[in-house]
């Protein structure tokens, strides 16, 4: 490679797109996405993935190695030195004149990322060459942009941020199958009274892979009062649906002496506090989102970034729905989980805008939410938006040892199995809360996306663990 190539300092091209004057010697390197010839002068549309706009690439047979360089095309990598110059082209600022152009790495015309539109489908199927197209360039670029968002909002906010185990021997009580991880040999495990014997596996227990870092949330809240935890968790449901992934990222916070009223503050604030994230440093990504996924998308954004939420009770809810006259796929009954028409039907017929629904059956619900005097709720909500439904789900949680102890054996739970889940109650209990957020579905929501395969970098579904 040319020495002028090999040793200087790359720019980024989302630089050189906001640069205020002209620049005379920088060096590119990128990705050919087009290229296209006039007499005796060669354009080339290269991106780095550092922003959705691809710089112009101009040179002329006085480049060394024309004949090959100028022969490169769509999906090779490139290194161009050369000056910023204004183009007398529409639609862009700069381009670059280049006075040195080497080939990184070639690609042949078989290369799969042609100029042509493709399917989401087929992307799929080439996940280590989709995020070089423009609509997941901007879907990957948008998924680091909000995971630094929440970081951000709880750093801001004196949260602790925890690490919960990956590898655990608790299930959060129904919230969902758990995939088994296990040294045993399953094609001969050794068995004990008839069933397989867990003590001499690895870690002497059934271990699974998390279904949420809830649990050992709350011993951390008990000491930190404010903590966040935000990593990978697992569920192996057997949905092969557009919102349903094996594996997919949890962001839960859980705060001590915090109650249901402080917890619906808390996931209005940071909800609303990644849609002005998105607004303010995103805007690129989000006008082609706009404009290619979901027409209104922007406007959408910034009515929840102004808005107001809402709140009304489960049994209030129950009662519009069945008041509403809509034909419902589903029935409207207390006692039955809302489904998604319900929950778009309230946010986007009866609120216009975001809902906090509060106060579920407690049959519905998980032991650890906390119990509500009238004996039949518990204090759990649920952030419901437009276009989506539910994005958020949480509640405050069930201080009282002997409310707790009494919930967990009449749904015939092991109490000594979360003997340590029980000390915390034991030993300097307080109100708290908390609330998951997933955060594919938050991506899908302010990307507009509507599979969750298209979310998150390689999708692990039913049937499919490629890459």
């Amino acid at each position: 490679m040319d020495k002028d190539c090999a040793h200087s300092s790359r720019t980024r091209i989302i630089s050189l797109m906001s640069a205020s004057a002209p620049m005379d010697r920088v060096l590119v390197k990128g990705w050919i996405r087009t290229v296209r010839h006039g007499k005796d002068i060669t354009f080339m549309a290269v991106n780095d993935g550092s922003c959705l706009a691809s710089l112009q690439v101009v040179f002329t047979p006085d480049v060394a190695d024309y004949e090959r360089v100028s022969k490169a095309g769509t999906g090779a990598c490139i290194a161009a030195t050369g000056a910023l110059v204004e183009s007398p082209a529409r639609g862009q600022k700069w381009e670059l004149q280049a006075e040195n152009i080497k080939i990184v790495g070639d690609a042949g015309t078989d290369y799969p990322l042609q100029k042509k539109r493709h399917s989401f489908e087929y992307l799929r199927t080439i996940a280590h060459l989709r995020p070089r197209s423009n609509t997941f360039g901007a879907v990957f670029r948008m998924r680091s942009a909000l995971s630094f968002a929440i970081h951000s909002f709880f750093q801001e906010r004196g949260f602790l941020y925890l690490h919960s185990p990956i590898l655990t021997t608790n299930d959060c009580e129904g919230a969902g199958d758990i995939f088994t991880v296990t040294t045993l040999d399953i094609s001969d495990p050794p068995v004990k009274d008839g069933n397989i014997d867990w003590s001499r596996d690895f870690f002497g227990a059934k271990t699974g892979l998390t279904v949420s870092g809830q649990l050992e949330g709350e011993i951390f809240a008990s000491a930190f009062s404010d903590i966040y935890t935000f990593g990978p968790t697992f569920r192996a449901e057997d949905s092969n649906t557009r919102r349903h992934a094996a594996e997919f990222w949890m962001v839960e916070p859980e705060m001590a002496f915090a109650d249901l009223e402080e917890n619906c503050r808390l996931a209005e604030d940071f909800f609303r506090y990644l849609c002005c994230y998105a607004l303010d440093n995103c805007r690129e990504d989000l006008a082609f989102f706009d404009r290619w996924i979901e027409q209104g998308l922007m406007k959408r954004l910034e009515k929840i970034a102004a808005g107001r939420f809402e709140t009304m009770t489960y049994t209030e809810a129950i009662r519009l729905l069945r008041d509403s006259g809509e034909p419902f796929e589903f029935p409207v009954e207390w006692g039955h989980d809302l489904q998604t028409e319900h929950e778009r039907y309230l946010t986007e017929k009866v609120t216009g805008g975001p809902l906090f629904v509060v106060d579920y059956p407690a049959s519905l619900k998980a032991f650890y939410m906390r119990m509500n005097s009238d004996g039949r709720t518990v204090a759990a909500m649920d952030l419901l938006v437009p276009h989506v439904g539910e994005i958020i789900g949480g509640s405050q949680r069930e201080e009282r040892l002997d409310v707790l102890t009494g919930r967990m054996e009449a749904k015939g739970m092991d109490t000594e199995s979360l003997w340590w889940f029980l000390d915390l109650r034991r030993w300097g209990t307080c109100p708290h809360s908390g609330f998951g957020l997933g955060f594919e579905r938050t991506i899908m929501y302010v990307t507009g996306m509507k599979n969750i395969r298209d979310v998150i970098p390689f999708p692990r579904t039913p049937g499919n663990a490629v890459f």
